[in-house]
Formats: C-alpha cells, structure tokens, sequence
C-alpha cells in the first residue's frame, strides 16, 4: 500500500475538513444556544422582577387604603367626641343656670321667712290663748305648731319673752 502525498492530504483534508466544520458548526449552535437560554433568563428575571415589583406595590397599596380607612374612623370617632364634649358642656351650662336660678330662689325664699319671722314676731303681742279672751295672754307656739299658754310671773316684773 502506497501512501502518497496526495492521497494523505485527502485522508488529512477530510478528517480535519469533515470532523473541523461538523464540531465548528456544533460549537457555533451551542454558543447561540447558550446566548438564547441566557437571553430567556434574563428576560425570566425581569419577569419575575416586575411580578414582586407588582406585589410589593399592591401591598403597598392595600397599606395605603388600610391605613385611610382606619384615619377615616379615627377622625369620625374625634369628631363624635367633640360633639359628646360640646353637648356635655351645654348640659353643664344649663346644669349652672339652673343651679344660679335656685340659689337665687332660695335666697328669696330665706328672705322671705325672715320677713315673715319678722312680722310674726311683731304680732305676736296679739296672739291669746283664750281665743274667747279680750285681753291678750302671750304664749309659747312650739315648733309643731302647738300654743301653749304662759303662765303668769310674780307680779311687778314684765314678761317681754315670749
């Protein structure tokens, strides 16, 4: 068997000719292979950056809503409050009127009884326990209203108590 330089050239040429473009194409289409997986994994994770930026802004958002809704309360629970507040102070200024209208009265009252202790004081040289009687006896009224006739002193000294 005759080896020439041609015929190895050949033999040369196509292994490396036929195994080089088959192994080159090979390395080629797993190189973009890559740059697409990598492509599609990249755009994975700004997907699923996006869906947890989405997230947190619905949480967020539910935050924000949860939080008017209970400031909301808070200021109808304030606002009832301050009605409650103004409401007892009117009560309580209609509660002091009415507490000066009967201190008022009262004094009235009192000044009267004086002037009728006075009056009756004054007549009471006149009241007789003989109710027949012309001439007049002083007596004792006690405080339930009972009329008791004084009895007469050793004559010479005046009875001015009554």
């Amino acid at each position: 068997m005759e080896l020439s330089f041609d015929s190895i050239l050949t033999v040369l040429g196509l292994v490396l000719g036929g195994g080089g473009i088959g192994g080159f194409m090979t390395w080629r289409y797993a190189r973009r292979k890559e740059k697409a997986n990598a492509k599609e994994a990249e755009a994975n994770a700004v997907t699923a950056e996006t869906t947890a930026v989405k997230e947190v802004q619905d949480v967020y958002q539910q935050l924000i809503t949860d939080v008017k809704a209970d400031r909301d309360e808070q200021k109808a629970y304030i606002n009832e409050l301050k009605d409650d507040r103004r409401h007892l102070r009117e009560e309580r200024s209609q509660l002091v009127q009415r507490l000066d209208r009967t201190d008022e009265k009262v004094r009235e009252l009192q000044a009267q009884v004086a002037r009728n202790g006075r009056m009756v004081e004054s007549l009471r040289h006149f009241m007789c326990a003989d109710l027949s009687c012309k001439l007049r006896q002083r007596v004792t009224i006690s405080a339930e209203g009972e009329v008791k006739p004084k009895t007469k002193k050793k004559e010479g000294r005046k009875d001015d108590t009554v």
